[in-house]
């Protein structure tokens, strides 16, 4: 694999069971590059480790005063010296390519594990943590990658000189066989240490940088309430124990370079020593004593490899095991197994649908026929009351259309805005998540799937299940980028962007970015990241109408109006009925103004349905519903109940109603007033 060839068209499965067995696996995926690699590498060290018996020729030449065999040892210096250059140039191509297709590797993984998870990835794992396994882990791993050729070749070249000069010197060579692996293997016993500390600064580096994020992330927050004092100091604090343990490092490893040149000295003062007196018992000459100890200097150049592979791995052992942790994650905890249905046993049996064929079924082709239809019950055996009122109200039997929770009974019918009041929204936004299939949070895998239709949308795989089912959260992001490319998403291509921006009433939004951008073209503008420039009202407004572009046959919206006024929020409650007629809308809110408008509204109490009806006939009929959606305290529903039989203030509806009507009127009047400027903009 080169450079230009990036990115991967697969990048493969990973060995993910711990961090060296990850290391492993790239290493077995790069093979071909590590052997191009190490034979550079050896031509590179090879011609260094001969230097040594071209400057012996010389010596020997001088003494002997042979021009011929000088002018030999010239020759021979000057090919040394181009496969000197050549070695170590493509050394250096090849190992930094190494390097770089490795972190391109890498990173296509963990893109591609981000995608999978998606939300899940920031559960599990400190936004610190991905951002440091994103960044400088990676560069860790691919420094590993690099280094891994250039030690081998520099371990075949010292095993080759030291075999060399026992065979050219046995009685100095023998000197250099014994001392040299002392060397190499002296700082073994620091290696542990010196992890300890490295690992313990980039534990601390890692916090600084979750710090950091939550303080940028929370920056808005944090003026508001004059709180950046306080997280100044904050990362102050670990900024400074973030430096303590990189000094403490960087002293072991200090002490370990120290060593790589401490012991080479002392190795050459006992072979020059031995080496004069074997010079003047004349056992050996002087030209051999030159050579060997020429040999040992050049020994010296490989011998430092010794420690980049060891700092090396230190720093890339814990770096691969964070990665490997992430990239291990899965969208359900591991050993969870969901509890079958009757309907799920009977799915299982068959052929599972997969692809198309899924999306035929859920799209109506393929409908079932009344009498085959099964209506799950949460856990088996009898339905309680609120399953059978959903039931019944959809005569019996579901449309292929329509979307189904048998946990909770929750039925909301193809082609109708349902309304969902939940007394806990930690429970409205489970229920937002596990309405879109393939759930994360704890204890999900023990609930029956949700069914769209016949078809379990757990069962359906992820891409097909948020295909047909599109659900935005309380929190959705705004990527940075211009807002074209915002709303520049798949779709059904039936709303266009204009007709979206119009039923979210982003009217002032457009007039904001128009305003900032250099065309004052609002679409050309620039979102800053996560629309940070903007309020929260606006984001959330721009988010809707990205989902509503995306146009799915399923929207489920979780709170998407918690952040705007009320008469702006009665505006978008009249622009998503109208731009959602005739397709199958999931609220999940408690605002009057939105459960006002919607064709019919679910009220679920302690994980189950426990009354449907119109907005208005619940507010006289579900004192519980009443005291969610007007936020009663108990003494106000204690009076509230002790007024009227119906446990319902009349004067209420007398003083609601004029306000609903008031806020329609106003809404349609600026709907339409935004809409023809949108499409004038256009």
């Amino acid at each position: 694999m080169q450079i230009r060839d990036l990115p991967y068209p697969d990048p493969g499965v990973p060995d993910v069971r711990s961090g060296p067995r990850f290391l492993l696996w790239l290493g077995r995926n790069q093979l071909g590059g590590q052997l191009r690699s190490l034979a550079w590498g050896l031509l590179h060290f090879g011609s260094i480790a001969g230097l040594p018996y071209a400057v012996g020729i010389a010596v020997e030449a001088v003494l002997d005063r042979s021009g011929g065999r000088l002018a030999l040892s010239g020759v021979l210096l000057i090919l040394l010296g181009l496969a000197i250059a050549a070695g170590d140039t493509m050394l250096h191509r090849t190992a930094v390519t190494n390097w770089i297709t490795a972190a391109a590797r890498v990173q296509q993984l963990l893109a591609r594990k981000t995608a999978q998870l998606g939300s899940v990835l920031t559960r599990r794992v400190a936004a610190g943590e991905v951002v440091s396994v994103s960044t400088g882990d990676v560069e860790k791993i691919g420094w590993f990658v690099e280094a891994l050729s250039r030690f081998a070749a520099a371990a075949c070249t010292i095993l080759l000189a030291c075999v060399g000069l026992l065979i050219y010197q046995p009685a100095l060579g023998l000197v250099v066989a014994v001392g040299v692996p002392v060397l190499a293997l002296a700082v073994l016993p620091l290696l542990p240490r010196a992890t300890r500390r490295a690992d313990l600064q980039r534990e601390k580096a890692g916090r600084a940088t979750e710090l950091a994020s939550d303080t940028v992330a929370g920056l808005r927050v944090l003026r508001g309430i004059g709180g950046e004092d306080l997280f100044l100091d904050r990362y102050r604090r670990a900024s400074q124990e973030v430096r303590t343990a990189a000094v403490r490092s960087a002293r072991m490893w200090a002490v370990i370079s120290a060593t790589q040149v401490l012991l080479p000295g002392l190795l050459l003062i006992a072979l020059v020593w031995h080496g004069v007196h074997l010079a003047r018992e004349g056992r050996i000459t002087v030209a051999e004593l030159v050579t060997v100890y020429s040999a040992v200097m050049m020994l010296n150049y490989p011998l430092r490899h010794f420690e980049e592979i060891a700092m090396a791995y230190s720093f890339s052992r814990p770096s691969a095991k964070r990665a490997a942790r992430v990239l291990a994650l899965e969208r359900t905890e591991p050993g969870a197994a969901p509890t079958a249905s009757p309907a799920q046993d009977q799915q299982a049996a068959a052929p599972p649908k997969q692809g198309k064929a899924a999306s035929d079924s859920l799209g109506g082709a393929t409908a079932v026929a009344p009498s085959q239809r099964v209506d799950v019950p949460p856990s088996g055996g009898e339905q309680p009351p609120s399953h059978r009122r959903e039931r019944a109200l959809a005569g019996g039997s579901r449309h292929p259309g329509d979307l189904f929770d048998p946990a909770t009974g929750l039925l909301a019918p193809a082609g109708r805005l349902t309304a969902v009041v939940c007394g806990d929204p930690d429970e409205a936004g489970r229920l937002a998540e596990r309405l879109g299939g393939h759930p994360t949070f704890e204890d999900a895998a023990n609930l029956p799937s949700v069914r769209l239709g016949d078809v379990a949308l757990d069962e359906m795989p992820l891409f097909d299940a948020r295909t047909h089912v599109l659900v935005q959260d309380k929190d959705p992001v705004l990527l940075s980028g211009t807002l074209q490319a915002l709303l520049d998403v798949p779709s059904s291509g039936t709303v266009a962007p204009a007709e979206a921006l119009a039923a979210a009433q982003c009217s002032d939004v457009l007039d904001a970015l128009a305003q900032a951008s250099v065309s004052d073209d609002p679409m050309a503008a620039h979102l800053t990241e996560r629309g940070r420039s903007l309020s929260g009202g606006q984001r959330q407004r721009l988010a809707l109408a990205r989902s509503l572009v995306t146009d799915p046959d399923t929207l489920v919206l979780d709170e998407p109006t918690s952040a705007v006024d009320s008469h702006t929020e009665a505006r978008v409650a009249d622009g998503i009925r109208r731009l959602r007629s005739g397709r199958t809308t999931v609220v999940l809110t408690s605002s009057p103004l939105l459960l006002d408008r919607a064709e019919r509204v679910v009220f679920l109490t302690d994980g189950a349905v426990a009354a449907v009806g119109a907005h208005r006939d619940l507010m006289h009929s579900e004192p519980r519903y009443r005291a969610v959606v007007t936020r009663e305290t108990d003494d106000e529903q204690t009076a509230v109940a002790e007024s009227g039989p119906a446990g319902f203030d009349p004067d209420f509806e007398a003083d609601f109603e004029p306000k609903i009507s008031t806020a329609t009127a106003s809404a349609n009047a600026t709907a339409r007033t935004t809409a023809s400027n949108l499409e004038e903009t256009a």
